[in-house]
């Protein structure tokens, strides 16, 4: 199927796997926004991203004392395992290839989402055809030209991906304040939506919380409490990042006539602008 106007593309903003990253950060960071007691007061916990450099780390006033240990309480949070699980196709289950036809065709796979009617474009057909026939541009006829707007989508890539969230505490209280939001914010199940830049995905909190402290051993180490909670989300990706051009949601509108253009033979042949319609030339 060709098409009668020029696309009409809308650029959207990509779900990148930065994009899930940040929302499962600010998730933690504001979602949860966890507080807890401590020798200062009640103050709000730190949350830090496990990503540059120790040397970097190490260099950070705010979470470390000028001896170098971690200030405690102390969230961090590190990306774990990312996936792309051939079971999980999301609402679409088979592949779609790229329509590469035509200098209008929008080279990244697509669907076909919403499909209506153009006013405008029906309009215009029937004002051409009851003009040539009646003569008058808004004369009441039956128009069998309609003209649809299609609206097509790319299609998302759908992955998995698995992050740590570990839970550094001093005090057992103050493990004890960190830990029970992340059992009861989804109350009896473990699912909740995590959403960034127009986004959203579905996170799922693994049950199984592994606790590990130092308690048990009276050597001269920093005493700590520590709690790891995976989360599990559900995202997806569209478009290759900075290796293509951003995803576009594309409008189109369909052909109803198809005209091909012939050369006129000047035997036998009409005059059409004539009104008394007579040959080039009889024979």
């Amino acid at each position: 199927m060709d098409y009668l106007m020029a696309n009409e593309e809308i650029v959207i903003k990509a779900s990148a796997i930065e994009t899930i990253d940040m929302a499962l950060y600010d998730l933690i960071e504001n979602g949860f926004d966890l507080h807890t007691k401590t020798n200062a007061g009640f103050k709000k916990v730190p949350v830090l991203w496990i990503s540059p450099e120790r040397s970097f780390h190490v260099k950070e006033k705010e979470i470390r004392d000028k001896v170098g240990k971690l200030k405690l309480p102390l969230i961090t949070v590190e990306r774990t395992s990312f996936a792309k699980d051939p079971a999980f196709k999301g609402a679409y289950q088979a592949n779609i290839f790229p329509n590469t036809n035509g200098p209008r065709g929008y080279r990244k796979h697509q669907q076909k989402v919403a499909t209506k009617a153009s006013s405008k474009g029906t309009r215009k057909f029937a004002s051409a055809d009851v003009h040539r026939d009646e003569g008058q541009h808004h004369y009441p006829s039956d128009n069998q030209k309609i003209v649809y707007e299609e609206i097509y989508t790319p299609i998302p890539t759908w992955v998995t991906v698995t992050y740590s969230i570990t839970l550094r505490t001093e005090y057992q209280q103050q493990m004890n304040d960190l830990m029970t939001p992340f059992a009861t914010k989804t109350g009896n199940i473990n699912a909740l939506l995590i959403r960034q830049e127009g986004h959203q995905y579905e996170a799922f909190i693994q049950q199984d919380f592994t606790q590990g402290n130092n308690m048990s051993n009276l050597g001269e180490d920093e005493r700590m409490f520590q709690t790891k909670v995976d989360i599990k989300v559900l995202g997806y990706l569209l478009g290759d990042g900075t290796n293509e051009e951003v995803p576009k949601v594309i409008k189109k509108e369909t052909i109803v006539e198809l005209k091909i253009v012939r050369e006129r033979s000047i035997i036998g042949d009409e005059k059409p602008w004539e009104t008394d319609n007579k040959k080039y030339r009889d024979i």
